[in-house]
Protein backbone atom coordinates (compact mmCIF):
# COMPACT_ATOMS: atom_id res chain seq x y z
CA UNK A 1 0.00 0.00 0.00
CA UNK A 2 1.57 3.25 -0.92
CA UNK A 3 2.43 6.03 1.54
CA UNK A 4 -0.99 8.16 0.45
CA UNK A 5 -3.14 5.09 1.37
CA UNK A 6 -1.93 3.57 3.92
CA UNK A 7 -4.60 3.31 7.28
CA UNK A 8 -3.12 6.13 9.66
CA UNK A 9 -1.78 5.39 13.17
CA UNK A 10 -4.73 7.89 15.03
CA UNK A 11 -8.42 8.22 14.60
CA UNK A 12 -8.40 11.20 12.19
CA UNK A 13 -12.00 11.89 13.94
CA UNK A 14 -11.03 11.71 17.56
CA UNK A 15 -7.08 10.86 17.56
CA UNK A 16 -7.95 7.88 19.78
CA UNK A 17 -5.12 5.21 19.08
CA UNK A 18 -6.60 2.83 16.05
CA UNK A 19 -6.35 -1.14 16.93
CA UNK A 20 -8.22 -1.83 13.80
CA UNK A 21 -10.24 -0.61 10.78
CA UNK A 22 -12.45 1.23 13.15
CA UNK A 23 -11.91 3.40 15.69
CA UNK A 24 -13.36 1.55 19.02
CA UNK A 25 -14.15 5.24 20.28
CA UNK A 26 -16.39 7.12 17.74
CA UNK A 27 -16.85 4.16 15.04
CA UNK A 28 -15.11 5.80 12.39
CA UNK A 29 -13.52 3.73 9.61
CA UNK A 30 -10.06 3.89 9.41
CA UNK A 31 -10.04 3.96 5.66
CA UNK A 32 -10.93 7.33 4.16
CA UNK A 33 -12.49 7.42 0.99
CA UNK A 34 -11.13 10.79 -0.49
CA UNK A 35 -7.86 8.85 -0.74
CA UNK A 36 -8.80 5.49 -1.93
CA UNK A 37 -11.18 5.23 -5.38
CA UNK A 38 -12.02 1.38 -3.91
CA UNK A 39 -12.90 2.83 -0.66
CA UNK A 40 -15.20 6.04 -2.13
CA UNK A 41 -17.04 3.37 -4.28
CA UNK A 42 -17.29 1.05 -1.05
CA UNK A 43 -18.66 3.59 0.89
CA UNK A 44 -21.78 4.65 -1.67
CA UNK A 45 -22.95 1.34 -2.00
CA UNK A 46 -22.34 0.58 1.73
CA UNK A 47 -25.33 3.12 2.78
CA UNK A 48 -27.15 0.63 1.12
CA UNK A 49 -25.88 -3.06 1.21
CA UNK A 50 -23.16 -2.86 3.80
CA UNK A 51 -21.24 -4.41 2.10
CA UNK A 52 -18.96 -6.84 4.80
CA UNK A 53 -20.92 -10.29 3.03
CA UNK A 54 -23.74 -9.68 5.11
CA UNK A 55 -25.83 -9.20 1.87
CA UNK A 56 -24.42 -12.54 1.16
CA UNK A 57 -25.43 -13.98 3.80
CA UNK A 58 -28.62 -12.24 4.42
CA UNK A 59 -30.30 -13.26 1.23
CA UNK A 60 -28.90 -16.96 1.43
CA UNK A 61 -30.43 -17.34 5.00
CA UNK A 62 -33.65 -15.73 3.37
CA UNK A 63 -34.19 -18.48 1.39
CA UNK A 64 -34.80 -20.63 4.01
CA UNK A 65 -37.90 -20.29 5.34
CA UNK A 66 -37.90 -18.82 9.00
CA UNK A 67 -33.99 -19.30 9.69
CA UNK A 68 -33.68 -15.32 9.32
CA UNK A 69 -36.24 -14.31 10.85
CA UNK A 70 -35.54 -16.64 14.26
CA UNK A 71 -31.97 -15.58 13.95
CA UNK A 72 -32.46 -12.04 14.12
CA UNK A 73 -35.40 -12.53 17.17
CA UNK A 74 -32.70 -14.79 18.92
CA UNK A 75 -30.22 -11.42 18.70
CA UNK A 76 -27.88 -12.53 16.10
CA UNK A 77 -28.32 -9.24 14.42
CA UNK A 78 -24.57 -7.66 13.87
CA UNK A 79 -24.40 -10.22 10.74
CA UNK A 80 -27.60 -9.42 8.77
CA UNK A 81 -28.94 -6.38 7.22
CA UNK A 82 -31.45 -4.93 9.15
CA UNK A 83 -35.12 -6.16 8.03
CA UNK A 84 -35.92 -2.47 7.03
CA UNK A 85 -33.43 -1.90 5.01
CA UNK A 86 -33.74 -4.90 3.52
CA UNK A 87 -37.23 -4.63 2.70
CA UNK A 88 -36.63 -0.85 1.85
CA UNK A 89 -33.75 -2.10 -1.26
CA UNK A 90 -35.39 -4.77 -2.24
CA UNK A 91 -39.12 -3.04 -3.00
CA UNK A 92 -37.19 -0.20 -4.64
CA UNK A 93 -35.22 -2.54 -6.77
CA UNK A 94 -38.17 -5.04 -7.65
CA UNK A 95 -40.38 -2.34 -8.98
CA UNK A 96 -37.77 -0.58 -10.64
CA UNK A 97 -37.26 -3.81 -12.70
CA UNK A 98 -40.98 -4.56 -12.95
CA UNK A 99 -41.35 -1.04 -15.20
CA UNK A 100 -38.46 -2.65 -17.33
CA UNK A 101 -40.01 -6.07 -17.52
CA UNK A 102 -43.44 -4.95 -17.84
CA UNK A 103 -43.87 -2.73 -20.95
CA UNK A 104 -46.76 -2.54 -23.17
CA UNK A 105 -45.82 -1.70 -26.42
CA UNK A 106 -49.16 -0.64 -27.58
CA UNK A 107 -48.77 1.69 -30.04
CA UNK A 108 -47.24 0.25 -33.27
CA UNK A 109 -49.40 -3.18 -32.54
CA UNK A 110 -52.60 -0.93 -31.62
CA UNK A 111 -52.29 1.31 -34.80
CA UNK A 112 -52.01 -1.96 -37.37
CA UNK A 113 -54.65 -3.24 -35.70
CA UNK A 114 -56.54 0.03 -36.14
CA UNK A 115 -55.21 0.10 -39.93
CA UNK A 116 -56.74 -3.26 -40.88
CA UNK A 117 -59.98 -3.33 -39.35
CA UNK A 118 -60.19 -0.05 -40.99
CA UNK A 119 -59.16 -1.66 -44.20
CA UNK A 120 -61.56 -4.90 -43.57
CA UNK A 121 -64.36 -2.46 -42.98
CA UNK A 122 -63.95 -0.47 -45.77
CA UNK A 123 -63.34 -3.37 -48.18
CA UNK A 124 -66.71 -4.53 -47.02
CA UNK A 125 -68.24 -1.43 -47.77
CA UNK A 126 -66.90 -1.38 -51.33
CA UNK A 127 -68.77 -4.66 -51.95
CA UNK A 128 -72.02 -2.46 -52.25
CA UNK A 129 -73.23 -1.86 -54.79
CA UNK A 130 -76.96 0.60 -54.06
CA UNK A 131 -77.30 2.54 -51.16
CA UNK A 132 -79.82 -0.48 -49.89
CA UNK A 133 -77.12 -2.47 -49.10
CA UNK A 134 -74.85 0.35 -47.87
CA UNK A 135 -77.44 0.84 -45.42
CA UNK A 136 -78.27 -3.27 -44.76
CA UNK A 137 -74.20 -3.01 -43.78
CA UNK A 138 -74.12 -0.35 -41.77
CA UNK A 139 -77.45 -1.17 -39.78
CA UNK A 140 -75.99 -4.97 -39.12
CA UNK A 141 -72.70 -4.01 -37.87
CA UNK A 142 -74.04 -0.56 -36.03
CA UNK A 143 -76.51 -3.04 -34.21
CA UNK A 144 -73.99 -5.69 -32.95
CA UNK A 145 -71.87 -2.97 -31.89
CA UNK A 146 -74.62 -1.51 -30.13
CA UNK A 147 -76.01 -4.51 -28.66
CA UNK A 148 -72.03 -4.81 -26.59
CA UNK A 149 -71.90 -1.06 -25.64
CA UNK A 150 -75.03 -1.38 -23.65
CA UNK A 151 -73.74 -4.62 -22.14
CA UNK A 152 -70.47 -1.61 -20.58
CA UNK A 153 -71.39 -0.18 -17.37
CA UNK A 154 -71.76 3.14 -17.35
CA UNK A 155 -69.77 4.47 -14.90
CA UNK A 156 -66.32 2.78 -15.34
CA UNK A 157 -64.23 5.77 -17.30
CA UNK A 158 -64.30 5.36 -21.20
CA UNK A 159 -65.61 2.14 -21.08
CA UNK A 160 -68.28 2.86 -23.82
CA UNK A 161 -65.29 5.74 -25.76
CA UNK A 162 -64.26 2.26 -28.21
CA UNK A 163 -67.64 1.52 -29.47
CA UNK A 164 -68.49 5.40 -29.79
CA UNK A 165 -65.74 5.34 -31.90
CA UNK A 166 -66.45 2.28 -33.71
CA UNK A 167 -69.89 3.59 -34.73
CA UNK A 168 -68.81 6.99 -35.82
CA UNK A 169 -66.03 5.27 -38.09
CA UNK A 170 -68.71 2.75 -39.58
CA UNK A 171 -70.82 6.29 -39.95
CA UNK A 172 -67.93 7.44 -42.00
CA UNK A 173 -67.15 4.21 -44.06
CA UNK A 174 -71.08 4.29 -45.16
CA UNK A 175 -70.99 8.20 -46.16
CA UNK A 176 -67.68 7.87 -48.24
CA UNK A 177 -69.49 4.84 -50.32
CA UNK A 178 -72.72 6.53 -50.61
CA UNK A 179 -70.39 9.89 -52.00
CA UNK A 180 -68.49 7.16 -54.76
CA UNK A 181 -71.17 5.41 -55.62
CA UNK A 182 -73.22 8.78 -56.57
CA UNK A 183 -76.10 8.29 -53.77
CA UNK A 184 -77.34 10.96 -51.81
CA UNK A 185 -75.35 11.42 -48.16
CA UNK A 186 -77.66 11.38 -45.14
CA UNK A 187 -76.32 11.97 -41.34
CA UNK A 188 -77.13 8.96 -39.22
CA UNK A 189 -78.31 9.09 -36.49
CA UNK A 190 -75.89 6.66 -34.78
CA UNK A 191 -73.05 9.20 -35.48
CA UNK A 192 -74.95 11.89 -33.10
CA UNK A 193 -75.82 9.76 -30.33
CA UNK A 194 -72.29 8.37 -30.58
CA UNK A 195 -70.62 11.72 -30.31
CA UNK A 196 -72.94 12.73 -27.66
CA UNK A 197 -73.09 9.72 -25.45
CA UNK A 198 -69.20 10.09 -26.08
CA UNK A 199 -68.71 13.23 -24.87
CA UNK A 200 -70.74 12.33 -21.76
CA UNK A 201 -68.73 9.65 -21.37
CA UNK A 202 -65.42 11.67 -21.22
CA UNK A 203 -66.92 14.80 -19.89
CA UNK A 204 -69.35 14.19 -17.06
CA UNK A 205 -69.64 11.50 -14.51
CA UNK A 206 -72.37 10.53 -12.62
CA UNK A 207 -71.62 11.14 -8.97
CA UNK A 208 -70.12 7.78 -7.43
CA UNK A 209 -72.17 6.14 -4.48
CA UNK A 210 -71.25 3.31 -2.51
CA UNK A 211 -72.07 2.26 1.35
CA UNK A 212 -68.61 3.56 2.12
CA UNK A 213 -68.85 6.50 3.65
CA UNK A 214 -69.41 10.38 1.59
CA UNK A 215 -65.57 11.49 1.59
CA UNK A 216 -64.42 7.96 0.30
CA UNK A 217 -67.14 8.61 -2.40
CA UNK A 218 -65.95 12.20 -2.92
CA UNK A 219 -62.79 10.81 -3.91
CA UNK A 220 -63.19 8.25 -5.92
CA UNK A 221 -65.93 10.37 -8.15
CA UNK A 222 -63.16 12.70 -8.17
CA UNK A 223 -60.72 10.13 -9.71
CA UNK A 224 -63.24 8.91 -12.04
CA UNK A 225 -63.28 12.29 -13.58
CA UNK A 226 -59.29 12.65 -13.60
CA UNK A 227 -59.32 9.43 -15.51
CA UNK A 228 -61.94 10.70 -18.08
CA UNK A 229 -59.74 13.29 -19.01
CA UNK A 230 -56.59 10.63 -19.15
CA UNK A 231 -58.16 8.40 -21.39
CA UNK A 232 -56.99 9.84 -24.16
CA UNK A 233 -53.66 9.68 -22.74
CA UNK A 234 -54.08 6.37 -21.45
CA UNK A 235 -54.79 5.23 -25.44
CA UNK A 236 -52.04 6.70 -26.70
CA UNK A 237 -50.13 5.58 -24.51
CA UNK A 238 -50.72 3.00 -21.76
CA UNK A 239 -46.92 2.43 -20.42
CA UNK A 240 -47.89 5.80 -18.33
CA UNK A 241 -50.45 3.55 -16.38
CA UNK A 242 -48.00 0.57 -15.67
CA UNK A 243 -45.07 3.01 -14.90
CA UNK A 244 -47.57 5.44 -12.20
CA UNK A 245 -48.81 1.84 -10.68
CA UNK A 246 -45.54 0.86 -10.30
CA UNK A 247 -43.68 3.67 -8.97
CA UNK A 248 -46.68 3.92 -6.07
CA UNK A 249 -46.49 0.34 -5.16
CA UNK A 250 -43.56 0.85 -2.36
CA UNK A 251 -45.13 3.72 -0.87
CA UNK A 252 -48.41 1.50 -0.27
CA UNK A 253 -46.05 -1.42 0.77
CA UNK A 254 -45.10 0.75 3.55
CA UNK A 255 -48.75 1.04 4.83
CA UNK A 256 -49.66 -3.18 4.10
CA UNK A 257 -46.54 -4.40 6.02
CA UNK A 258 -47.86 -3.24 9.53
CA UNK A 259 -50.97 -4.03 8.53
CA UNK A 260 -49.76 -7.72 8.17
CA UNK A 261 -48.25 -7.14 11.18
CA UNK A 262 -50.51 -6.15 13.37
CA UNK A 263 -52.43 -9.15 12.36
CA UNK A 264 -49.91 -11.49 13.25
CA UNK A 265 -50.09 -9.83 16.81
CA UNK A 266 -53.67 -10.38 16.77
CA UNK A 267 -53.56 -14.22 15.79
CA UNK A 268 -50.60 -14.72 17.75
CA UNK A 269 -51.19 -12.91 21.10
CA UNK A 270 -50.54 -15.36 23.37
CA UNK A 271 -47.02 -15.99 21.77
CA UNK A 272 -45.56 -13.46 23.99
CA UNK A 273 -44.29 -11.45 21.13
CA UNK A 274 -44.03 -7.63 20.91
CA UNK A 275 -45.51 -5.59 17.89
CA UNK A 276 -42.45 -4.90 16.87
CA UNK A 277 -40.74 -8.63 16.90
CA UNK A 278 -44.41 -9.30 14.62
CA UNK A 279 -42.90 -6.74 12.32
CA UNK A 280 -39.75 -8.27 11.76
CA UNK A 281 -41.23 -11.58 10.97
CA UNK A 282 -43.53 -9.41 8.58
CA UNK A 283 -41.41 -7.12 6.84
CA UNK A 284 -38.72 -10.65 6.42
CA UNK A 285 -41.95 -11.78 4.56
CA UNK A 286 -42.35 -9.34 2.08
CA UNK A 287 -38.84 -9.00 1.50
CA UNK A 288 -38.56 -12.80 0.43
CA UNK A 289 -41.96 -12.03 -1.83
CA UNK A 290 -40.39 -9.28 -3.39
CA UNK A 291 -36.96 -11.15 -3.80
CA UNK A 292 -38.79 -13.59 -5.96
CA UNK A 293 -40.87 -11.63 -7.68
CA UNK A 294 -37.62 -10.39 -8.97
CA UNK A 295 -35.77 -13.25 -9.86
CA UNK A 296 -39.47 -13.95 -11.68
CA UNK A 297 -38.90 -10.56 -13.74
CA UNK A 298 -35.67 -10.58 -14.45
CA UNK A 299 -36.18 -14.11 -16.10
CA UNK A 300 -39.14 -12.25 -17.62
CA UNK A 301 -36.46 -10.25 -19.17
CA UNK A 302 -33.86 -13.44 -20.08
CA UNK A 303 -36.68 -15.03 -22.02
CA UNK A 304 -36.66 -12.03 -24.31
CA UNK A 305 -33.79 -12.39 -24.96
CA UNK A 306 -33.29 -16.20 -25.77
CA UNK A 307 -36.43 -16.11 -27.47
CA UNK A 308 -34.64 -16.73 -30.43
CA UNK A 309 -33.35 -19.59 -28.97
CA UNK A 310 -36.30 -21.92 -29.85
CA UNK A 311 -39.50 -22.78 -27.98
CA UNK A 312 -37.48 -25.13 -25.01
CA UNK A 313 -35.98 -21.78 -24.01
CA UNK A 314 -39.26 -20.28 -23.33
CA UNK A 315 -40.94 -22.95 -21.99
CA UNK A 316 -37.85 -23.77 -19.48
CA UNK A 317 -38.10 -20.19 -18.39
CA UNK A 318 -41.96 -20.31 -17.99
CA UNK A 319 -41.31 -23.62 -16.06
CA UNK A 320 -38.98 -21.69 -13.38
CA UNK A 321 -41.48 -18.70 -13.06
CA UNK A 322 -44.30 -20.79 -12.29
CA UNK A 323 -42.61 -22.96 -9.76
CA UNK A 324 -41.26 -19.53 -7.88
CA UNK A 325 -44.48 -18.21 -7.88
CA UNK A 326 -46.01 -21.46 -6.52
CA UNK A 327 -42.90 -21.66 -3.80
CA UNK A 328 -44.58 -18.14 -2.57
CA UNK A 329 -47.36 -19.36 -0.62
CA UNK A 330 -45.62 -22.43 0.40
CA UNK A 331 -42.44 -20.62 2.09
CA UNK A 332 -44.93 -18.22 3.94
CA UNK A 333 -46.55 -21.01 5.45
CA UNK A 334 -43.11 -22.78 6.74
CA UNK A 335 -42.36 -19.94 7.59
CA UNK A 336 -44.78 -19.46 9.98
CA UNK A 337 -44.53 -22.38 11.37
CA UNK A 338 -41.12 -21.92 11.94
CA UNK A 339 -41.01 -18.97 13.64
CA UNK A 340 -44.44 -19.35 16.40
CA UNK A 341 -43.76 -23.02 16.58
CA UNK A 342 -47.56 -24.04 16.89
CA UNK A 343 -49.39 -27.33 16.02
CA UNK A 344 -49.61 -27.70 11.95
CA UNK A 345 -53.32 -27.81 11.92
CA UNK A 346 -53.33 -24.29 14.21
CA UNK A 347 -50.78 -23.37 11.70
CA UNK A 348 -52.55 -24.41 9.08
CA UNK A 349 -56.30 -22.42 9.94
CA UNK A 350 -54.41 -19.49 11.28
CA UNK A 351 -52.44 -19.21 7.89
CA UNK A 352 -55.42 -19.05 5.99
CA UNK A 353 -57.72 -17.15 7.72
CA UNK A 354 -54.99 -14.04 8.19
CA UNK A 355 -54.01 -14.64 3.95
CA UNK A 356 -57.67 -14.04 3.43
CA UNK A 357 -57.86 -11.23 4.94
CA UNK A 358 -54.83 -9.60 3.85
CA UNK A 359 -55.37 -10.86 0.29
CA UNK A 360 -58.82 -9.01 0.12
CA UNK A 361 -56.68 -6.28 2.01
CA UNK A 362 -54.18 -6.15 -0.60
CA UNK A 363 -56.74 -6.49 -3.68
CA UNK A 364 -58.53 -3.27 -2.33
CA UNK A 365 -55.49 -1.50 -1.93
CA UNK A 366 -54.00 -2.86 -5.64
CA UNK A 367 -57.40 -1.24 -6.53
CA UNK A 368 -57.19 1.77 -5.21
CA UNK A 369 -54.26 2.64 -5.88
CA UNK A 370 -54.64 1.39 -9.89
CA UNK A 371 -57.49 3.98 -9.73
CA UNK A 372 -55.14 6.76 -8.32
CA UNK A 373 -52.29 6.50 -10.64
CA UNK A 374 -54.70 6.55 -13.73
CA UNK A 375 -56.10 9.48 -12.37
CA UNK A 376 -52.64 11.18 -12.16
CA UNK A 377 -50.85 10.27 -14.78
Amino acid sequence: MSASHAVPADCENCQTPLQGHYCHACGQSAHNPVRSFAHAVEEVFESFWHLDGRIFRTLRDLLVPGRLANAYLEGKRVRYIPPLRLFVVLSLLTFFVAKIAVHIDSDGKDNDARTQATAQLRGNFDQARTPEEVELLRRKLIDALKEGRAQMPANIPGARAGFDASIANIDKQAQRRLKAIGAPVTVAPEAEFASSDADKDLGESTPFESPMPGFANRWVDEQVKRINNNVPRLQEDPQRAVNAFFAAVPSTLFVLVPLFALLLKVFYFFCKRGYLEHLVVALYSHAFLLLDLLVVLLLSLLGTAVASWGAWAAGLIGLLQFALVMWMPVYLLLMQQRVYRQFWLVTVIKYCTIGGIYFTVVIFAATLLAVASIARI
